[in-house]
């Protein structure tokens, strides 16, 4: 498939996981690619697809705008944005700390914010563009012992439909793609130890009414589909990949 040939994508959070996924996804079916990330082994991944690297954290206004400017001065417009950058904290409410309240929500919201200001000011001006965010379940339902990250998508989710409010009748559109238990670094990660893989089967045997870990690719699928002209009615959509989780 290459229905987003002639596309330009930003991918956010890219070095692994669901960004990852995501980019080789995006990739696979025609989109030029910038990726970015905080950690430098998006550069050889880069390589990898032929894309250009930026490495620096989204918590930065000044990042996000020069990558934007960055992009569309080497690369062309920007159509597609894949805001998939984030960060956990694993800790009840009156256990978070100010310094991680104040990091987590840096990343998760103003970083997400501060991309999608960045782009939307070329997208507003040609009339085109599709934004996609990466909420979370948690961001609906909550998430008990992770009160700080529960909240920080529960944000996004509100960002994502004000915006997409803001910008419905600007040819852009701007939705949320929101992940149950999917395989991925975070998943194991900001734990006293990483769980083995029999506690990860039996997590999702427990939790995941399909009884398995979604893989980052499937989440990639929604990705694309989103970014792509065959979602060209939707606007403010969140959209879960939760294999029934939040349908109870």
């Amino acid at each position: 498939m290459d229905d987003l040939a002639g596309k330009v994508a930003v991918v956010t959070g890219a070095a692994s996981g669901m960004g990852n996924a995501s980019a080789v996804l995006l990739a696979e079916r025609g989109a030029t690619l910038a990726l970015v990330d905080v950690n430098p082994s998006v550069e050889p991944f880069a390589v990898e697809l032929d894309a250009v690297a930026h490495v620096g954290s989204v918590a930065h206004s000044s990042f996000c705008n020069q990558v934007i400017a960055s992009v569309e001065a080497a690369q062309g417009a920007v159509d597609i944005l894949v805001n998939a950058a984030g960060t956990i904290v694993r800790a009840d409410g009156v256990d978070t700390s100010d310094e991680e309240w104040r990091r987590i929500f840096s990343v998760n919201v103003e970083g997400l914010f501060f991309m999608c200001r960045a782009a939307l000011r070329g997208m507003v001006s040609r009339q085109r563009g599709s934004i996609i965010n990466f909420g979370s379940i948690w961001g609906d339902v909550g998430g008990p012992g992770h009160a700080a990250y529960a909240a920080t998508k529960g944000a996004v989710h509100q960002l994502t439909k004000s915006m997409a409010l803001e910008h419905a009748r600007q040819g852009v559109r701007i939705n949320a793609v929101l992940p149950g238990e999917i395989r991925t670094p975070m998943l194991s990660s900001h734990r006293e130890r990483p769980p083995t893989e029999d506690e990860l089967h039996a997590l999702a045997d427990r939790v995941v009414p399909m009884g398995r870990l979604g893989d980052p690719k499937e989440v990639a699928e929604v990705v694309a589909f989103l970014a792509s002209d065959a979602s060209s009615y939707m606007t403010g959509s969140l959209v879960t990949v939760d294999a029934g989780y939040t349908a109870r």
